[in-house]
């Protein structure tokens, strides 16, 4: 079995800076301190994989034959497993890169391709397959992650790639999502599908594609959860309230007669809103905050993502400055029907056992009306 690497090493750089996504930000990402993730995320997905290679579970003992290039787009991040080198990483890389590199996958008839990114590089990755019917892995390493390539965490990608290599998993078709970027520099959000691709079918490791919930049905709902958090509001006048990223919170927002980010992390208190904070505005702001604090989500529709799709900017230093025990899920009755779990993806393997730990997280779904709903063990 054959086995293709790609890395988009500029992914994910923006998401802490409060970048909406890192497509033609990296050097400003960077020159603000932004640190590598899609690359240490691939390496993570290796060294998982390779764990499960020298493992009992290897029966036929596979060995897949690894191609890549050199360099940041590849052979950087693949620890100690050895590979074919087709080509190198040039000094500044952009989707043309990835599209030669795709290109000489193909060329060696590699049976899969495992790539660490988010949706752009997904469209960048199928746009270059053109009409080769070759399965994609994603690693989680983007800020805008809506397409059903991807897995749930980066050792989640290593077992479907593992279960995939050793002939325990057939290839579905799956959507290509991302979000519609002229809408929402107007303002509005909407997130559409780009295209079709393969993925191996693995309902609890792959995350599935981003559900569009329809709102207007749902007005009367999210009237009595703004209701919900206004008297939440009104009941410790020094609550410091963490908004997340969406449109179900963005909604209630309005109904509160305040102006949150869509795609942003805001903070409200003392009538005050302090907008579109990046993890080190964040940190400031909660340190010097001696109250009581409430983290409002609301989990991604059809993935059920909590934390690490969207909102990047909540690292795992926020959040434990926050506190787990502080976190409140937000969602409609219709969003949180086909949903049996969150997930959680912090980036802190530590801190993702302590979310599992507890369980349970509680979802506000309605005025004075919560229920739990179980964190996925994956």
């Amino acid at each position: 079995m054959r086995v293709g690497i790609v890395v988009n090493p500029d992914a994910g750089l923006g998401g802490r800076l409060g970048f909406k996504g890192s497509d033609g930000r990296a050097v400003e990402a960077r020159e603000a301190g932004a640190q590598d993730r899609a690359g240490p995320r691939m390496t993570q997905c290796i060294v998982k994989f390779d764990e499960l290679l020298n493992s009992s579970l290897n029966r036929a003992n596979i060995n897949p034959e690894i191609y890549t290039w050199e360099g940041r787009m590849g052979g950087d991040w693949l620890a100690s497993l050895t590979y074919n080198s087709i080509g190198k990483t040039p000094n500044s890389t952009n989707a043309l890169n990835t599209n030669d590199l795709v290109q000489q996958l193909i060329d060696n008839d590699v049976d899969v391709i495992l790539y660490a990114g988010g949706d752009g590089t997904t469209r960048d990755i199928v746009n270059a397959l053109g009409d080769k019917k070759i399965p994609l892995i994603g690693v989680p390493g983007g800020v805008k992650m809506h397409s059903g390539c991807f897995a749930t965490t980066p050792n989640a990608a290593a077992e479907v790639l593992f279960s995939f290599a050793i002939g325990d998993l057939m290839s579905s078709i799956t959507e290509v999502m991302d979000l519609d970027e002229e809408i929402y520099l107007a303002g509005e959000w909407k997130v559409r599908m780009y295209g079709e691709a393969l993925t191996p079918a693995s309902p609890r490791f792959m995350q599935g594609s981003k559900q569009q919930v329809e709102r207007a049905s749902e007005e009367e709902i999210i009237e009595g959860l703004a209701t919900h958090i206004a008297d939440l509001i009104e009941a410790d006048s020094n609550l410091m309230v963490v908004w997340g990223s969406g449109g179900t919170l963005r909604m209630i927002g309005d109904l509160l007669n305040q102006e949150l980010t869509l795609l942003g992390i805001d903070i409200q208190h003392d009538d005050k809103i302090y907008a579109d904070l990046n993890e080190e505005q964040l940190i400031e702001i909660l340190q010097q905050h001696t109250g009581n604090k409430i983290l409002l989500l609301s989990p991604m529709g059809g993935q059920g993502f909590l934390i690490g799709r969207g909102n990047l900017q909540l690292s795992p230093a926020v959040l434990r400055l926050i506190g787990i025990s502080s976190v409140l899920g937000v969602a409609t009755p219709a969003k949180l029907t086909g949903l049996s779990n969150v997930r959680i993806d912090t980036g802190d393997s530590d801190l993702d056992q302590e979310f599992r730990e507890r369980k349970f997280v509680k979802m506000l779904q309605g005025y004075r009306t919560t229920r739990v709903i179980r964190v996925s063990d994956v």
